[in-house]
């Protein structure tokens, strides 16, 4: 999308006494729009919720093999990606004034060569709202259609020079909303009034009726009306449908919540086709037949806008996304047989990405008044034809990958039912796992961090653990990963405060036949430098006050506070986007990002020391007095089920690694 499709602006330049963006200037801007583009391609061949059977193309839709590396589309799209991101990447890496570098000169020497260019990824872990409004401040921070991003302190840019973008659960909201709003920018959404009206609970519904509904009886009966469709077609439905519909309603700006809107749509958009704007993936993991938990060598799915499934060893194929729902056997529509569109409506695969939710969905419906018992009698029926470890599945039924693969262990090579659950239940709660694959040749990937990891809701680098355990089992697929330390060493460093680099030293990696340098993880962990961001991950509502102070508090952290708490910052961040490139092409590294790496690489220096429960301190000041600070002595009973549920994923799987003396 071109930046002047985007009128809105919201976010505004640093205050003068201390670079700082504030939250109290938030809805202030007189040049800020209430309306945004609307997606064009709202294209289920239904009309609505439910998949259709049609006609399958000329060349009927197969399950294609991993081996044959990125898909058409995608090849596609990454030769026109990557020239595009090159003038705002120099621009971007101009403005961070790196001493004694000349960006401009230095993209224009390889212009005719970009793999020897960065190649930039973003990815949002989960973590409910929480995840979506701090990495919406991220996001915020790296978009140059952003007001006072491209100043000086400002890191705006980098999403435009970015080619990829990922999210997961919580952060699979916030990319899966602005996609479906045709790439609309945070502070466009955020003035609009339709979406991302969180003082208005996701179990009450809207109540301004801007996407026409009155009241909570009505909004139920719409969301029971659409899973019926869905139903009434013949295909099977679980409590995601209810999750994924509900969710909807907040994250797209469309009457009803846009139930014909479908995820492969985006794969349609002339701007991501062109290349003008990064490709997006959610991700969630199977839980294979008879399983009662995700294990770390549970498959990754990533639902990308062209195509669905996975580049682990178990499936290692991929199904056109257009198409899931439809019977494919052993690989194939057989002869003569009917294809399937519409199974991969948009609410419904942001819904397969948090399937965690829907135990928060059940708990909470049931106190909710004017819900109708046509909605609780049938939520009740679906829980009785399920057992209680099903609660959190997502059924993908027919399963495209019946009878793929049969020799290659699959797990569910032999079974019609293909369940998909929330991305972060092996607690990979950063969806690193596409952007990890050597095919796609990720430079840099930086990971925005909003798990719940300690007892008052602040990550330690959890999921960046899980994700290197991963990497050294056969399920890893010879993909690496670049070591981390563990959780005291995590907050005693305070790594979880602020920025740290990850893998900054490729001599430290041995490689095997096949393996390829890992990207450069940038992570950028919630923390509370303007307001304490630490919200439960199962809150259901907040003020409109308080989501603007946690979007800005997460611009903070990608700016640490627009450069204030360090001037470097911009250069440090651009640096660690160039390192990989300057690696391949020989170029000396600049004194100045010598000096970043210096600072920010985690450099194999441990402290295990156990100091009991982390409660933080702003690091900034001037909290927001409408941020929920009673969160830092509180755990809610939710929260403490699911640090519970990923104490024993990890029990009797992960190994003990030694990382006493390595180099990030």
């Amino acid at each position: 999308m071109s930046p002047d499709r985007i009128t809105a602006a919201l976010l505004v330049a640093a205050t003068a006494h201390s670079g700082l963006v504030s939250a109290s200037t938030l809805h202030n801007n007189p040049r800020a729009s209430h309306d945004l583009d609307l997606r064009a391609l709202p294209d289920s061949p239904s009309g609505g919720y439910a998949p259709k059977v049609v006609t399958c193309p000329s060349t009927a839709p197969t399950v294609r093999s991993a081996a044959s590396g990125l898909s058409q589309n995608e090849t596609a799209f990454l030769n026109r990606r990557r020239a595009a991101t090159l003038q705002p990447m120099a621009d971007f890496i101009s403005r961070t004034n790196i001493s004694g570098f000349d960006a401009q000169s230095y993209i224009n020497s390889y212009a005719s060569n970009v793999s020897a260019l960065p190649n930039i990824a973003i990815a949002v872990s989960g973590g409910g709202y929480r995840a979506l409004m701090n990495g919406a401040g991220f996001l915020a921070a790296a978009d140059n259609r952003t007001a006072g991003s491209t100043d000086d302190g400002g890191i705006g840019g980098l999403l435009q020079a970015s080619t990829y973008v990922a999210g997961l659960s919580g952060g699979g909201w916030l990319v899966g909303s602005i996609y479906n709003n045709n790439f609309s920018s945070v502070e466009a959404i955020m003035a609009n009034t339709g979406i991302w009206q969180f003082q208005n609970s996701i179990f009450e519904g809207p109540d301004d009726g801007v996407i026409g509904v009155l009241d909570t009886a009505e909004y139920w009966d719409n969301v029971y009306d659409q899973v019926g469709e869905k139903s009434d077609a013949g295909f099977d439905t679980t409590i995601t449908d209810y999750w994924g519909r509900a969710l909807s309603y907040q994250l797209i700006n469309a009457p009803d919540g846009g139930p014909a809107y479908t995820w492969s749509s985006i794969g349609l958009d002339a701007d991501l086709i062109a290349g003008n704007i990064p490709m997006p993936f959610l991700v969630a993991d199977g839980r294979n037949p008879g399983e009662q938990i995700v294990s770390l060598n549970a498959t990754n799915y990533e639902l990308g806008p062209w195509e669905m499934g996975t580049w682990d060893p178990t499936v290692y194929g991929f199904v056109p996304m257009q198409y899931v729902g439809s019977n494919f056997s052993d690989g194939s529509i057989t002869s003569g047989g009917s294809c399937v569109e519409g199974f991969d409506q948009s609410g419904f695969v942001m819904g397969t990405s948090s399937t965690l939710f829907n135990q928060f969905l059940l708990t909470n419906l049931s106190t909710v008044a004017n819900v109708p018992s046509v909605v609780v009698n049938a939520l009740d029926d679906l829980l009785k034809a399920i057992s209680e470890n099903e609660e959190d599945i997502a059924l993908w039924v027919p399963n495209s990958f019946n009878g793929y693969n049969p020799t290659g262990n699959s797990p569910v090579a032999n079974t019609t039912q293909l369940s998909l659950v929330d991305g972060g239940e092996d607690l990979q709660n950063i969806p690193l796992n596409p952007l990890q694959q050597p095919e796609r040749a990720v430079d840099v990937i930086f990971a925005v961090d909003s798990s719940a990891d300690t007892t008052y809701n602040w990550p330690n680098g959890t999921a960046l653990r899980a994700t290197y355990d991963r990497s050294q089992s056969a399920i890893a697929n010879n993909t690496l990963f670049p070591p981390v330390p563990d959780a005291n060493t995590f907050i005693n460093l305070g790594l979880n405060a602020r920025p740290a680099f990850f893998g900054c030293d490729v001599s430290n990696f041995t490689l095997a036949a096949g393996q390829a340098i890992p990207p450069l993880v940038v992570y950028m962990p919630n923390a509370p430098y303007t307001a304490f961001s630490n919200v439960s991950t199962f809150d259901p509502s907040y003020s409109l006050d308080q989501r603007n102070s946690i979007i800005t508090n997460g611009l903070n952290a990608a700016t640490q506070g627009n450069a204030t708490l360090d001037a470097d910052w911009p250069a440090c961040v651009a640096c660690a986007a160039l390192s990989r490139s300057l690696t391949r092409t020989g170029t000396t590294v600049p004194s100045t990002c010598t000096t970043c790496f210096t600072r920010y690489c985690w450099n194999g220096t441990l402290d295990t020391t156990d100091n009991g429960a982390y409660e933080p301190e702003a690091i900034i000041g001037n909290v927001s007095a409408t941020s929920d600070s009673s969160s830092r002595g509180t755990m809610s009973g939710l929260e403490a089920e699911r640090q519970m549920m990923a104490v024993k994923v990890m029990v009797g799987f992960v190994a003990v690694f030694a990382f006493s003396g390595l180099m990030a």
